[in-house]
This record gives C-alpha cells, sequence and structure tokens, in this order.
C-alpha cells in the first residue's frame, strides 16, 4: 500500500489551498560554459505527512484530484519563479502530469498562460505517453503553446521506444534524456537511442539535455552522449530559487514551428512539385503492405498512420496485418467512416465524417527516427469493381511531407478510451465509472500468504508502484536463489539491477509500457546471476494489484529459469538460419551466370516485366538492347576457352560501366548479353535506345590484352522499344534479336 498516511484526506485538503502547494527550482546549467541557463519548477506540498511529490500526487491520484492539483502546482511554479526573479534572459521548465493529459480538459491545462508574465519565459515538459493517449487534443496544445511563444521540451527521451517514435511529431525544442542514459552502463539500447536523438537534434536544432547528473562520471557520459545542458545535483540540488555561485546565461531555443493546419489532409501536404501517378487499386494495396513491411522492420520505434475510407475496406486479412504491426510498432492508428475507437485491441481509430476530405483518400504513412515513408493516394471516384477502382497517387520518402501527414492523421484520432479514475467522471461518458479491482491480495503480512509465497519453487517479487524508483518490498526464497543475492541486497532496489546489457530492449520497452497501463505482461529476458554475473534467461510474468480506490500500488512478478529452453530454441534458430542462408545460395546460383556474376535471363525477364508494369502505370517506358559479339569464336580457337572467358568477363564489366546505375545488364548464353534501360521518355525511347547501342557497340570494339595478346572483337546491337515494339518481355526479346541480325548483316554487307 501507499506510504502516505492521510486517512482522513485532511493533508490533502490542506496541500490542495491556496498556499498549499510551492515550487522549489534546480538549475539546468550549459555544459560548455557552466552557466545556469534555465531552471525546472519541482513541486512540494505543505510541511507534513505529504510534502514529498510521490506522496502527494499518488494520495491526489487516489482521491480523484489529480487535475486540480496538477493545475495548482503550474500556477504555484509561474508565482514562484516571478516572486524569485527567474526571468527573461532565464528559462522555467514547467511539468505536465501526463494523467491529467488522459483525463481533463487540454484548454484547463493552459488557461494560466494567457496572464503569464510577458518576460517569464516557459518550457512545457510532456512525455510521448499523453500523445499516444491523446493525440488530436496534445498536438493541438503544442501549436498553441507555441503561439504564446513558449517552448517545447519531451521528458524522459529513452524510458521508452515510443518517446523516438513520437520525436518528430513534437517537434521539441529541448531533449530531455532519462537520467539512465547517463547513470548506467552503455549498451545497445542506449545506442539506439542515441542514434535517434543524435539525428533528430541535428536535423532540426533542438538541444539535448541530460538528467541525473550526479557525478563527474556521469558529466563526462553526457557529454558523450550529444548533451549540452545538464541537470542534477552534481550543479546544485532543488531550492526556493537563484542558485548561489552561479553565472546566469540564456538559453537559445530553435523555435520549431506547427507541422500545419489540423485539418489539412496528408494528400494535400503533398508539395506542388511532387509529380503524381494513377493506378488501379490493386497497386496501392502491393505498396501499402511494403510500408507496413518496413514498419514492422523499424519496431517500436515505428509510428503507422493509415486511411481506410470506409470501415467495410477493414478487412479480416486486414485484421491481422494491423494485428501484427500493434504487436511490432509503437503506435499504429486506423481512420475511416464507421471505424471505432479501437477497432481491435491496441489499435487507435476514428470514425471520419462524410464530409471530412481525408475521407476521399488512402493513406499509408510510417515515421521512425531515420526512416519516413508515405503512400498519399485520393479516390477519382470511379464506378465498376473494387479492385479496378482509379486513384491519384505519390509514393514519398521526403520527410518533412511524411511528418505533416503524419501530423494530419494523428491530429483526428479519437482519445484513448480507458476507465475514469474513481469519482472522477469520465469527460467522454456520462456519470462516474471505479475502476474494476485487477486482483487484490492479502498483506503480504498474512502468515499464510508469507508460508504459500516462500514455499513455491518459482521465484516471486512484489515491487511497491507507490515509491520512488519502484522498489522490491518481497522476494521468496526461491528469487533469491534464482538472482544469486540474498533478500538483504535485493529488498529496496529496482529489479533492473539484474538485466543484462544485452537484454533486448524491446523486450524491456514492452514492459514499462504494460506496466505504464497497469497491465499484465509476460516476456523473457536475459539476467545476470550474483557476484560473478553468470548470464541466465527469465520468464517473468508481472501483474498489477490495485488499491480499493482502483491504483495500481503493487506488481508482483512470478518468474522461472529457463535458460535451458531458451538455448535449445536459439540452436534450431541457428540450424533454420544456416539452412536459408543454403537456400538463399541456391537461389542466387539460380538466377546468376557464374562466370560474369551478371543476372542470368530467368532473373532479367523478372526485373523487365516489373518495368513494364511500372511503364503501365507511369509516363515513362523502356528499351531492351540484345547484344552480340562478333569474332568472339576465333578468339576462343586460337587462344583457348580460358581466354575466351575472360574475354567475356572484360566485355561485361565494360558493358556495365557505359550503362546507368538504374540499368540492368545480364548474360543471355555463350556471347550473347541482354540490357533493358528503364526510366526512357517514350517520345524519344527509340531514339535513346539506338544511341545507347552504337555506344555499346564501340566500347566492345576497344581492343583489350589477353595472354600477352592484344584481341579485339565486334558487337551488333539490335533494340526493341515497349510498347511499340512488344508489350511482354518474350516479344520484346525476339524483336531485339531480329533487329541484331539485321544490324549483323548490314555489318558484313558493309565490309565487303
Amino acid at each position: 500500500m501507499a506510504d502516505f498516511q492521510d486517512p482522513d484526506g485532511r493533508a490533502l485538503e490542506a496541500a490542495l489551498q491556496p498556499g498549499g502547494v510551492h515550487s522549489v527550482f534546480q538549475p539546468i546549467i550549459e555544459l560548455d560554459t557552466g552557466r545556469v541557463v534555465a531552471y525546472e519548477a519541482l513541486a512540494r506540498g505543505p510541511e507534513g505527512p505529504l510534502q514529498r511529490p510521490d506522496l502527494l500526487f499518488a494520495a491526489a491520484r487516489e482521491a480523484g484530484r489529480l487535475a486540480e492539483l496538477d493545475e495548482i502546482c503550474r500556477a504555484a511554479a509561474f508565482r514562484g519563479a516571478v516572486a524569485q526573479g527567474l526571468l527573461s534572459p532565464l528559462t522555467v521548465f514547467v511539468n505536465v502530469e501526463p494523467e491529467v493529459l488522459d483525463t481533463a480538459p487540454l484548454d484547463d491545462l493552459l488557461a494560466i498562460a494567457e496572464g503569464a508574465p510577458h518576460d517569464l519565459r516557459i518550457v512545457m515538459e510532456i512525455t510521448e505517453r499523453a500523445l499516444a493517449a491523446r493525440p488530436a487534443e496534445l498536438l493541438r496544445t503544442v501549436e498553441r503553446v507555441r503561439a504564446l511563444g513558449w517552448g517545447i521540451a519531451v521528458d524522459d527521451v529513452g524510458a521508452d521506444s515510443m518517446s523516438l517514435a513520437f520525436l518528430p511529431l513534437l517537434a521539441p525544442d529541448v531533449i530531455k534524456l532519462d537520467l539512465r542514459l547517463v547513470q548506467e552502463r552503455p549498451g545497445p539500447a542506449i545506442a539506439e537511442i542515441m542514434n535517434a536523438v543524435n539525428a533528430h537534434a541535428e536535423r532540426t536544432g533542438a538541444v539535448v539535455l541530460a538528467e541525473g547528473i550526479e557525478t563527474a562520471e556521469h558529466l563526462a557520459t553526457a557529454r558523450a552522449l550529444g548533451a549540452t545542458l545538464g541537470q542534477g545535483w552534481l550543479f546544485g540540488r532543488p531550492g526556493p530559487g537563484v542558485a548561489p555561485g552561479l553565472v546566469p546565461g540564456e538559453l537559445a531555443l530553435p523555435g520549431a514551428g506547427a507541422s500545419g493546419p489540423a485539418d489539412a489532409s496528408p494528400f494535400g501536404c503533398l508539395p506542388t512539385t511532387v509529380p503524381l501517378r494513377r493506378s488501379a487499386k490493386a497497386l496501392l494495396i502491393e505498396l501499402s503492405k511494403q510500408l507496413e513491411r518496413e514498419a514492422m522492420r523499424l519496431g517500436d520505434t515505428a509510428v503507422v498512420a493509415a486511411t481506410f475510407q470506409e470501415a467495410r475496406h477493414f478487412t479480416p486479412s486486414t485484421t491481422q496485418r494491423y494485428r501484427d504491426l500493434v504487436e511490432r510498432t509503437g503506435f499504429v492508428c486506423a481512420l475511416g467512416e464507421g471505424l471505432p475507437v479501437e477497432p481491435l485491441p491496441g489499435l487507435r481509430g476514428a470514425d471520419l465524417r462524410p464530409d471530412d476530405v481525408v475521407r476521399g483518400e488512402w493513406d499509408v504513412v510510417v515515421l521512425g527516427p531515420h526512416f519516413s515513408a508515405a503512400l498519399l493516394a485520393r479516390d477519382l471516384g470511379d464506378d465498376g469493381p473494387d479492385l479496378e477502382r482509379t486513384f491519384e497517387y505519390a509514393l514519398t520518402y521526403d520527410r518533412a511531407t511524411v511528418v505533416r501527414a503524419a501530423h494530419a492523421l494523428l491530429s483526428r484520432v479519437a482519445p484513448r478510451l480507458a476507465p475514469a479514475v474513481a469519482g472522477v467522471p469520465d469527460v467522454r461518458r456520462p456519470g462516474t465509472v471505479p475502476v474494476p479491482a485487477l486482483r487484490r491480495v492479502p498483506s503480504d503480512g498474512d502468515a499464510l500468504v508469507r508460508s504459500a509465497l516462500s514455499a513455491t519453487t518459482s521465484g516471486v517479487t512484489i515491487a511497491d508502484m507507490l515509491q520512488p524508483d519502484q522498489p522490491l518490498v518481497y522476494v521468496n526464497e526461491a528469487f533469491q536463489e534464482l538472482a544469486g543475492f540474498p533478500a538483504s541486497e535485493v529488498l529496496g532496489r529496482n529489479c533492473r539491477f539484474l538485466q543484462s546489457p544485452d537484454t533486448d530492449p524491446a523486450a524491456v520497452a514492452r514492459i514499462r509500457s504494460a506496466i505504464d497501463r497497469g497491465e499484465e505482461c509476460r516476456e523473457t529476458v536475459l539476467n545476470l546471476r550474483g557476484p560473478d554475473r553468470t548470464p541466465w534467461w527469465n520468464e517473468i510474468h508481472l501483474s498489477p494489484v490495485v488499491d480499493p480506490a482502483g491504483t495500481v500500488v503493487q506488481y508482483i512478478g512470478v518468474q522461472h529459469d529457463v535458460t535451458a529452453r531458451v538455448e535449445a530454441e536459439r540452436a534450431l534458430l541457428q540450424e533454420r538460419d544456416r539452412n536459408q542462408v543454403y537456400l538463399a545460395r541456391i537461389e542466387e546460383l539460380a538466377y546468376t551466370d557464374p562466370l560474369t556474376g551478371l543476372p542470368n535471363r530467368r532473373r532479367l525477364e523478372e526485373q523487365v516485366e516489373t518495368a513494364i508494369w511500372s511503364a503501365r502505370t507511369g509516363q515513362d517506358t523502356l528499351a531492351l538492347l540484345f547484344v552480340d559479339l562478333n569474332g568472339f569464336k576465333a578468339v576462343n580457337d586460337c587462344l583457348g576457352h580460358a581466354a575466351g572467358d575472360e574475354l567475356l568477363q572484360s566485355v561485361a564489366r565494360t558493358l556495365r560501366g557505359r550503362l546507368r546505375r538504374g540499368d540492368l545488364l545480364a548474360r543471355l548464353a555463350g556471347d550473347e548479353f541482354l540490357v533493358a534501360l528503364r526510366g526512357l521518355d517514350p517520345a524519344t525511347a527509340a531514339e535513346e535506345g539506338r544511341r545507347v547501342a552504337d555506344e555499346l557497340a564501340a566500347a566492345v570494339c576497344a581492343p583489350v590484352v589477353l595472354r600477352d595478346r592484344e584481341v579485339a572483337v565486334g558487337a551488333s546491337v539490335g533494340v526493341a522499344v515497349y510498347p511499340a515494339d512488344g508489350e511482354e518481355f518474350a516479344t520484346l526479346l525476339h524483336t531485339a534479336d531480329l533487329d541484331m541480325y539485321a544490324r549483323k548483316a548490314g555489318d558484313r554487307g558493309a565490309r565487303r
């Protein structure tokens, strides 16, 4: 249960009275100069049982008065900053409680902003959890905050992979790194976070702030991670006002602008210079699936937003694909007329009005720290079979356009439906609905319960969710054996100290996300046992425990050593991977000419058919060139087959060096080669094909040295152009072959 003692609510009532809450301020330092450029406002309750902020907020949460307390804390921060002279050029960082964004109208959060002094510079701190819960409202709030001249900071970046996914949407002025990044040993998870943060900062000019700097070693780590601002006890603990002995400076912010009007459509975000194509629905389905595969490759750091026009287009097969996306990516939403708030568990939705401009679009947007892509299409209103309906579309990888398109879709997502906190009306439903109890257990002082937990062969832990850092408050003997530490060295610590640096960051992120939502979860993670840090695989099942008010107060963890099972599964996967490598090699041999390393006819035919399909739906065309060597047999007869092989390899290099990057080259057979020129202008394709053919023939004629002898061969090149000379590969090949023989005959006649 919670540590605070306020059975009659008097302490909380006193805190909520005028003057009951005050702010202290912690300095934020510019690391290069040592100047203090900002202060973070931190709330403190009145002297007594609720003076600590964690206990104060826990009491307000239990009483259903969290929104009221949050507003009081923000007002205290403004008053305290003005009273203490923390005005321009200094900046004050003010927090917004994420749960308030989930349950209270956002207009109330900005009510005090209108009356703030103009020389009070403010940065509002938010978390990605707020955006995931109420994206439309929060994006509008961010725009209003920027209109007031305030800055935006994203707090606890790195605590959850989702924070990396939402960075481009929030476009924060300040990125606050979670304190574990400077306090823990570097590992794969930290490297992933810093890659994303530094890439975003480089693109936007955002400032990186490292929290939790308590030692010189932490400071060195913060600098190495790219932070230019720092905060922590090394620079000073929170105090009533200006920190003594620190020279003031000014915080320069990039001042990112809004992403665009909230009612804009993704298709309308396309620049006028982007060329548009037309296609039937069948092609858009495949393009959409490809973007979905890209999103799953990105994993927890990806945001996926899509439109389906009408709910009937969200088919059973689509449902299965989006179930996989929900499980494997950070945030997924689907919009369409008739779609519910949650089309399937974990998928955010929105019911589009019939007159919404997005109702006539087909959009799929994928956004991550290092990848951005969007399929933006507009229905042209054709009648007839569904798969034959025509769309005007563009496939763009321009990051600015993709971010605007994602912003346009997320600004329409409905708030997440969650049970209302006890005693607080749900703003989306009339009345008050108490949170149902997830699980209630007797006190761990109950002798029978303690006996049962001690006797079980499973490792059992209980973590107190209301204390700072959520420490372990109970462990049974089985867990002590699994951890390799006695209870005296485990109790009071967060269980993360058992994790290996090689623990899968995605698994850890899923655990944290489940805990944030107050849900059960089951994961297998790599732990380290005892002082010698022996690796072992831990299958852990976490279950929340709630108090009578519905607040999660504890988490029970049941844990098993599954090392033998995981190692056996890994051995099977390694064997499967080896088999896949063999199969890939076999496939490569089946599609590759072993002498020159070029694709063979089979592979080129597939590539040309794909190019033909693209030409049918686009504005360009292609040409197929048939290259046949003249005089090759004489080289073979005179110098031998080994020299002939060298000559073919030399010709292959010569041809490849004369072609563009996107052109295709293959060896057909013997001394015959095929070339496909893609992306040609239909009006000049025949002329361009003949020009390249002549250039290739001239290049092949250049002498080469084989076996200390100079050898020269010629080439005859035939040309066929789609669609004038054929609409399929076989027809184009036959036409190019005939043209090649005509050229060869003409060359012989010219030599006579």
